[in-house]
């Protein structure tokens, strides 16, 4: 081993490290204040260094690189490229900064007016235009995005053609193309502008320099599905799906699934079954078990339906669990962290898949619950046990509140009662929610007392139960307590601040409390959340009625025709309101729209047979009084108006007649009896003296039942109290059957066509009193605001209860 190793020798040879120390003068910088040249060259950036034929030799005995040596320079190749040269060492100035040359020259400006420049200005705007359009699709201005994807079309066409004069076809931006045109077809579709969307798309499609514009056929086959073209949708729907390669399979599987839902839309169940189960073998998904659980409910395969329900059960919702948003320390940032995360986008997002998961299964329980087995108990009894075990546990709850309320579609209170009390035992918000339900059952049978008892459970159940609260609420309303009612309002808007039940309550609350200010608030904030409620705009148009602002109440009505323009109520509301504003001709227009809408409303009728009486149409005035008697067959007002109809639109024949059946009808109607008598005088008929024997008989008959009416009053007081009583009941009555005789009998002169066939002198022969039923109207007066409220219709009475669930 030894004889392979060999020391170093031990004699001397030259010294590696040597010659380090040694430098070269001029770079000694403590020698610089000895320097001239240096100073000189400190002295002015402009100074000249001294030529020098002196070679500076380097601490090797190599030349410098560009010193003179024998007369030769020495090349300077290695900085020729930094700007340095041989004329430095000739006398030239030192300027590193290149000062004595001037200023650098301006950059070329760019021309404008060159067809590079103006294509690519054109396709900026052509750029601008596309986004402008998309901006405003999404903010629902669908109107100028269709403008703006047309004038962006028009600009991109300019462009083609520019381009093609400049420089190549090879040169054309066919992403641009493709964007202008994709966009316009989508604002076109979006416009309901089919014909032109699909003519897009075919420019698209039939283009073979567009690579995938295959797919766009998706886009084509769901424009000719909402045409109701289903055939063309499911051809376009396959084309599409031919073209698209295997390896998008998210792509693919909703196109199946636009084609079973076309097919489930044209009655081929089983096409659409194959296409569901071919989805739900690949890829399961809520939506495609949904729908097959349809299509086999559709054709009544119940084994089938309870197969597809556990394939539904057994989807995963596709979100995470809640223990994410709970805090691993106690620190302000995470926790700070978690509070901000727990409503973000994602979060919502994850709320609304739970939501719409939860929708699908109790949708599809709800459907096949009452035909899987002989008994809809029995159907929901299973639904549950397999919603049991599932990770859908949560659900089964609900379920058995849903069949509590199938037994309440069904009328079988007792059942959907017994089926709440089960609950009464289970967790604090099951428990709750069923004694709310049933408190609410119990409110609809007006058993307010067990309605209070199951609301008082419910609350104490969850005193943040917004229903809860409401229901309770609803019941001390009911008990006349209408401020401990608001209080319970006002704890379940606290609660939820979207309860728009007790928003409403408490609104209809301080109406009756009078403190319409602040039930107009409640209303109007609830009119901000429930744009198109007709409740609510017919409650802020009676408040402002009894506050007495008869022009802002029209105007709130008339939002409400908007929304329900058939409402007999409303518009009778609005005739009544204009008839009170003196407006006829408008109150006209709309007591005969209420009168189309439910011709059996009997102040309308009366409305409308009085105005064409005050306006001498009579005869139009027959037909709605003929209605009435109808309506109100024992009312004899009715009868003696249609004859009073007939008798002044000339027709005495069948006002003779009408007034003949009436007294049949009511034969001791003393004004029908003194019409008979008139009348017959007036033709000279015979039955002249039957009727006025009749007459007088009747009026003997009704003086004798006061006479004995006012002794029995007589008889009850004192021997003073009852002279007096006697004496001022005679002249009493006296002066009223007189007065009361001579007021009727203006009446009678002073109404329109009464003084033409009633002048005769048999008039004097009548000794009796009678009343025309249509006489001048007074004008009736208004009614206090607390009396109005205690009148008012459209369903005061009925609160806003917490409604079961579907």
């Amino acid at each position: 081993m030894m004889q392979n190793v060999h020391l170093a020798p031990e004699t001397d040879e030259d010294d590696l490290y040597s010659g380090y120390n040694d430098y070269n003068p001029t770079y000694d910088t403590e020698e610089l204040e000895n320097d001239t040249a240096f100073q000189q060259a400190v002295r002015t950036s402009y100074g000249r260094r001294p030529s020098s034929k002196t070679s500076l030799a380097s601490s090797m005995g190599r030349p410098v690189t560009g010193a003179i040596q024998d007369g030769v320079t020495r090349p300077m190749t290695a900085v020729k490229a930094a700007g340095f040269t041989r004329a430095a060492l000739r006398g030239s100035a030192f300027e590193p900064l290149s000062q004595a040359r001037g200023p650098v020259p301006p950059l070329e400006a760019r021309n404008e007016d060159s067809p590079e420049e103006k294509i690519r200005q054109l396709e900026k705007k052509v750029s601008e235009l596309v986004e402008e359009s998309c901006v405003a699709n999404s903010c629902g201005d669908l109107k100028l995005s269709l403008e703006k994807a047309k004038d962006a079309g028009r600009k991109e066409r300019m462009l083609v053609r520019q381009r093609e004069q400049v420089t190549t076809a090879k040169n054309i931006n066919l992403d641009l193309t493709y964007t202008v045109l994709f966009n316009l077809a989508s604002q076109y579709s979006a416009n309901e502008m089919y014909a032109e969307a699909l003519n897009t798309y075919q420019v698209i499609v039939k283009n073979k320099m567009f690579i995938s514009a295959g797919r766009l056929k998706v886009n084509m086959g769901n424009i000719y599905l909402k045409q109701g073209n289903y055939s063309k949708a499911i051809k376009f729907y396959q084309m599409a799906l031919d073209q698209i390669p295997r390896i998008y399979k998210e792509i693919r599987i909703k196109i199946m699934q636009n084609i079973g839902v076309t097919f489930i839309k044209t009655g081929q169940y089983s096409d659409a079954i194959n296409s569901f189960e071919h989805i739900m073998s690949l890829a399961p998904n809520l939506e495609a078990g949904y729908n097959l659980i349809l299509c086999y409910f559709a054709i009544g395969d119940r084994e089938k339906m309870k197969k597809a329900f556990q394939k539904l059960i057994a989807v995963p919702p596709k979100i995470n669990e809640d223990d994410k948003y709970i805090s691993p320390s106690d620190g302000p940032h995470t926790n700070l962290v978690i509070e901000a995360i727990k409503n973000d986008q994602l979060s919502q997002m994850e709320c609304e898949r739970k939501a719409m998961a939860e929708k699908y299964i109790m949708t599809a329980a709800k459907l096949i619950a009452p035909v899987i087995e002989t008994s809809f108990a029995v159907g929901y009894d299973w639904c549950v046990e397999v919603v049991k075990a599932s990770q859908y546990v949560e659900l089964a709850n609900d379920l058995e509140i849903n069949k509590a309320v199938t037994y309440l579609r069904q009328k079988d209170l007792n059942q959907a009662v017994e089926t709440l009390k089960m609950f009464e035992k289970k967790d604090s918000r099951v428990k709750s929610a069923a004694a709310t339900n049933l408190s609410f059952l119990y409110y609809l049978e007006n058993e307010y007392a067990q309605a209070n008892n199951y609301a008082d459970l419910a609350v104490n159940a969850d005193r943040y139960n917004p229903s809860a609260l409401t229901n309770k609420g609803n019941t001390v309303f009911a008990e006349g307590d209408y401020e401990k009612a608001a209080e319970f309002y006002k704890e379940a808007l606290r609660n939820d601040s979207s309860c728009t039940e007790a928003l409403y309550n408490i609104g209809f609350t301080y109406k009756k409390l009078s403190r319409l200010d602040e039930a107009l608030d409640c209303f109007l904030k609830l009119h901000a959340i429930l744009r198109n409620s007709a409740q609510v705009l017919y409650q802020i148009a009676s408040i402002y009625e009894l506050m007495e602002d008869p022009n802002q109440a029209i105007e709130w009505l008339m939002q409400l025709i908007s929304v329900v323009p058939s409402d007999s109520r409303a518009l009778s509301k609005l005739g009544k309101l204009y008839d009170g504003e003196g407006d006829k001709s408008q109150a006209f227009q709309y007591y005969y729209e209420s009168y189309r809408y439910f011709p059996s409303n009997i102040e309308v009728i009366e409305w409308l047979g009085t105005y064409y009486i005050e306006t001498q149409f009579c005869e139009k005035a027959i037909q709605y009084f003929e209605r009435a008697a109808l309506i109100q067959p024992t009312q004899v007002k009715w009868q003696l108006m249609l004859a009073n109809c007939f008798r002044r639109s000339g027709n005495y024949q069948k006002a003779l007649d009408t007034y003949k059946d009436t007294h049949r009808k009511f034969p001791e109607n003393v004004e029908c009896l003194c019409f008979l008598v008139r009348l017959c005088t007036d033709i000279g008929l015979k039955e002249v003296q039957e009727y006025a024997t009749k007459l007088k008989r009747l009026e003997k008959m009704r003086e004798m039942k006061e006479q004995r009416i006012k002794s029995g009053r007589d008889g009850s007081g004192g021997s003073r109290g009852k002279r007096e009583g006697s004496a001022g009941s005679d002249s009493g009555q006296n002066c009223s059957a007189s007065s009361k005789g001579e007021r009727l009998s203006d009446k009678l002169r002073v109404l329109p066509g009464m003084n033409k066939p009633y002048e005769s002198s048999s008039r004097k022969e009548i000794d009796a009193s009678y009343a025309d039923p249509l006489g001048p109207q007074v004008e009736r007066p208004k009614t206090s605001a607390k009396k109005r409220i205690e009148e008012e219709d459209f369903g005061d009475e009925d609160l806003r209860d917490d409604l079961l669930p579907e």
